[in-house]
């Protein structure tokens, strides 16, 4: 995937991806490998602390089943660009299982692991925002804590959890502002915004209970029909109702499906950032939440009829037998670039994203004819998308077609004045035709907008070095060399 301009950074997270680097290099199994290794831990965390929370053993071991083998989890640990799900739900659910301890024999070095625990989560990914909400319903169920402490003390102990919660949610909204990655209401207003989120609930929902046509891209519809959102509210209103009438004699129902719930709204797109309607990524954590609802159900109903037990513990054989299945197909699709987004163009063939990612790994691969189709096809989709027109040029440019290129290049530029990479592409076109001047004002853009690029101030000392600058092109050179000491050119233009 091309990668994004801009991003919030992950402490924790690019701390592991260095350590990968460090230990492996750029051998992508042994990145997978510490992937898979942490999804593994993460299910063992998830037993311990729901063993710990409920005292159920078998019913824990059911859930991290479910949580292990879902088809939907396939892009958190296989996208190794996911880390950060796996490291902030790691701590989370240390911090679970500490809050769980603290629950039986209550203390201050408990709540204080419990809040480094969270703290660690939120460096990894803010998305774990959501905790001490989710603790105050543990609260609830299956701790029982609300009858032998007040509300109000349970709400103040969780005090230093929500003050991080608020302050990291702040932080995170304005950086993403800042970096124009939340879309504002003007091209995404919150009517449309608030649709999306209501049918995105109940798609999640009918993929964690039927994971089929699962893409790493869901892009989102010019609009949704208004008889697809009221169906949903009523879907939703429904669920939540009963679940709430059911709260004193099933209190896990309501537990289970306000931690789905709850945990996927900073996700669920009412602050928009990024163009997906939904993510699979986004359930790693939530779908537990439907697990413990379903698991702890179907076992009260089992309890009613001896013989219910066994069809129950065959059922879930077979439910289990059926996602590991499920997500050793969905492996298969995530074996390579090229294959990810193939299937995602299959399952979404209105996703600009997914043609233009899917150009991507074609050019890769050396195949620049079928790579400008798909660049074609995103824009079609999408005609003011700067990357496509972008890399569409790049592609004609290989293809020898420099006059168009020269235009999809232009146009980008037309799209998004501060591509550098678009303005590097066209001076250079420029200067190859004679047109030194020209091309040395899109030279000297791209370094403007991309002053860390070594190839941009390389680039242009070569076009200043022909148009008889000869000072300003070794400052180039020397800048480029100290950017990056093996860039040869550089060195050769220097001696």
């Amino acid at each position: 995937m091309r990668p994004q301009r801009t991003s919030i950074s992950s402490t924790w997270t690019m701390a592991s991806h260095m350590a990968d680097c460090q230990l492996f290099g750029l051998d992508a199994g042994s990145h997978h490998a510490v992937s898979v290794a942490f999804h593994s831990g993460n299910t063992l965390l998830l037993l311990l602390a729901l063993r710990a929370l409920t005292g159920a053993l078998w019913r824990s071991t059911l859930v991290a089943a479910v949580f292990a083998l879902h088809p939907l989890h396939v892009e958190s640990v296989a996208w190794v660009a996911e880390r950060k799900d796996l490291l902030s739900t790691s701590a989370s659910l240390v911090a679970l299982w500490a809050y769980a301890c603290h629950a039986r024999r209550p203390g201050w070095r408990r709540l204080a692991i419990v809040a480094i625990a969270f703290a660690a989560g939120l460096l990894a990914k803010p998305m774990v925002v959501t905790l001490p909400f989710v603790l105050l319903l543990l609260d609830w169920w299956p701790l029982d804590r609300a009858r032998t402490t007040k509300p109000a003390a349970l709400v103040t102990e969780k005090l230093p959890l929500f003050v991080l919660a608020a302050a990291v949610s702040t932080l995170t909204f304005v950086v993403a502002a800042n970096t124009g990655s939340v879309a504002s209401l003007d091209v995404f207003p919150f009517p449309a915004r608030l649709a999306n989120a209501l049918v995105a609930y109940c798609r999640y929902v009918g993929k964690a209970l039927w994971p089929v046509r699962l893409a790493i891209f869901y892009p989102v519809p010019p609009s949704w029909p208004p008889v697809e959102v009221l169906a949903a509210t009523l879907v939703l209103v429904g669920i939540t109702g009963s679940t709430l009438v059911a709260r004193r004699r099933h209190p896990y129902l309501v537990v289970g499906w306000l931690w789905f719930v709850g945990t996927l709204v900073p996700v669920i797109g009412i602050v928009q950032a990024g163009d997906q309607a939904m993510a699979d990524r986004f359930t790693y954590v939530p779908l537990v939440g439907l697990a413990i609802a379903t698991v702890w159900g179907l076992a009260a109903l089992a309890r009613r009829r001896p013989t219910a037990t066994r069809i129950a513990q065959a059922g879930a054989l077979a439910v289990l037998g059926a996602l590991a299945i499920a997500t050793h197909r969905q492996l298969a699709t995530w074996r390579d670039s090229t294959t990810v987004f193939t299937h995602a163009v299959a399952l979404t063939a209105d996703s600009w994203l997914a043609h233009h990612n899917l150009g991507m790994a074609l050019a890769k691969r050396g195949d620049i004819d079928s790579a400008a189709g798909e660049f074609a096809a995103a824009i079609r989709l999408r005609p003011s998308y700067a990357d496509a027109h972008y890399d569409l040029g790049v592609a004609l440019l290989r293809e020898r077609k420099p006059d168009e290129a020269v235009a999809e290049f232009t146009r980008t530029l037309d799209l998004d004045p501060h591509h550098a990479d678009a303005h590097q592409a066209l001076g250079n076109l420029l200067v190859q035709r004679g047109l030194t001047a020209d091309g040395l004002v899109h030279l000297s853009d791209a370094v403007r907008f991309d002053p860390a690029d070594a190839s941009k101030h390389y680039n242009r000392g070569v076009a200043l070095l022909q148009n008889g600058g000869t000072a300003d092109a070794m400052a180039e050179f020397t800048e480029a060399v100290r950017l990056q000491p093996d860039l040869a050119e550089a060195h050769g233009n220097l001696a």
